[in-house]
């Protein structure tokens, strides 16, 4: 019979946390570098898996709703696919989304390339959000 240690932490099922700040959604590409590209002298990418994650103050919230307690996210999001994807990973995980849309705005996107376990670029698709959230 196996004996569960007791928990080093409170419960925090009673706890309530709003996570107000800039929300991303971080996508990472990753696969193996063989070869260098013809183009430039950079290495090319056979990309064999994708996936993405909460990022910037979604991450925050994924984390104290993983600590068990409620959770609500507030932020500005573009009216795109990102926005779309961060919303169905927030509800996946519980977490009330509160997130206002700048429909003249992008989400905040950060794409890693990465291959044998080491992040070999990083790009930020951003821009600066508008005071004519909804």
């Amino acid at each position: 019979m196996k004996l569960n240690p007791p928990s080093l932490l409170p419960s925090f099922s009673r706890v309530r946390v709003l996570v107000v700040g800039d929300i991303m959604l971080d996508r990472y590409c990753e696969g193996q570098a063989n070869r260098i590209s013809p183009e430039a002298p950079v290495p090319a990418v056979r990309v064999t898996k994708e996936f993405d994650r909460l990022g910037g103050a979604a991450n925050v919230a994924l984390n104290v709703r993983s600590l068990g307690a409620q959770c609500t996210l507030m932020g500005i999001v573009g009216d795109d696919a990102s926005a779309r994807a961060i919303s169905a990973m927030l509800g996946a995980h519980g977490i009330k989304n509160l997130t206002q849309t700048d429909s003249s705005g992008v989400t905040t996107q950060k794409l890693r390339v990465l291959s044998r376990g080491q992040q070999m670029i990083r790009l930020d698709f951003e821009q600066q959000a508008s005071d004519k959230a909804s």
